[in-house]
């Protein structure tokens, strides 16, 4: 049985993508992480020896320290965090342990570059429904939980994005959109490694719902129809992200946890 500091692969991977997730810190060494430059989903990378630098940025948090295979760096790291006051954890195993279980690992490269200040910055058009509502959800959940985003006029879009850095998303001509027949939502989970059954199943919800294709699955009519009163719901298109998260936790953890659960009135009913 682990140490009550030491969290292991399956109850991380459970934590990941919901709102109860910790924030995740990867302490390996240069050398171990370039041998496979992958990040576990969420996790941001920072040097071992300066770890207390990251105390304002934890505190109220729940934290855990991954390196390579949860021995000195990771439990150090952790040890140290703690002797602050704040809950830290290490992985079990570290991340030898999670690639080995199969877990999914999003390609550093695939991620753009962070700001000064630690987030990833990313620009679209105003006036979201579904696409991009899903992608900050994703990226929020799954890459960069302090991801900013930017909503401007579709004309502006472009020229924003060189202005301030940042990273233009479902809009033509752009890597991070849509490739055929497949939205936005469905380039990001496969360009971050995040297919999994329960975000393949999702991505078909938010591609049906996105591209008025409710044959795809029966659950893409009430997505749509949540989105639009969302949107109708709110001006303020970051108020409308806020919300959305909530949407899409929700459909998540369905995907994931509820897709045999049915319910019938009256309880008990005998079916024939």
């Amino acid at each position: 049985m682990p140490s009550p500091d030491i969290i292991t692969v399956s109850q991380l991977a459970r934590l990941i993508g919901t709102p109860e997730a910790p924030v995740i810190v990867d302490v390996c060494v240069d050398d171990d992480f370039n041998a496979d430059p992958r990040l576990i989903p969420g996790s941001f990378r920072h040097p071992f020896s300066d770890i207390e630098a990251l105390m304002p940025r934890f505190q109220g948090h729940r934290v855990v320290v991954v390196c390579r295979k949860g021995h000195k760096l990771g439990q150090g790291a952790a040890a140290l965090l703690r002797t602050n006051g704040i809950a830290a954890e290490s992985l079990e195993g570290g991340v030898v342990a999670w690639h080995e279980a199969g877990e999914p690992a999003v390609p550093a490269t695939a991620i753009p570059p962070r700001r000064e200040s630690g987030e990833t910055l990313w620009v679209t058009r105003h006036r979201p429904k579904v696409d991009r509502i899903a992608c900050p959800w994703l990226i929020r959940r799954f890459v960069d939980p302090s991801a900013r985003f930017l909503f401007v006029a579709p004309a502006e879009v472009m020229d924003v994005a060189d202005r301030f850095g940042a990273t233009p998303f479902d809009v033509e001509g752009v890597f991070w959109s849509h490739r055929g027949e497949e939205c936005s939502f469905d380039t990001m989970v496969s360009e971050f490694g995040l297919g999994t059954e329960p975000l393949k199943l999702l991505a078909t919800i938010v591609r049906g719902a996105d591209t008025d294709r409710h044959d795809l699955a029966p659950q893409a009519a009430g997505l749509l129809a949540a989105s639009l009163g969302l949107s109708r719901m709110y001006r303020d298109d970051l108020r409308q992200i806020d919300a959305g998260m909530l949407l899409y936790d929700a459909f998540y953890r369905w995907c994931r946890d509820a897709v045999d659960e049915g319910h019938d009135w009256p309880t008990g009913k005998v079916k024939a």
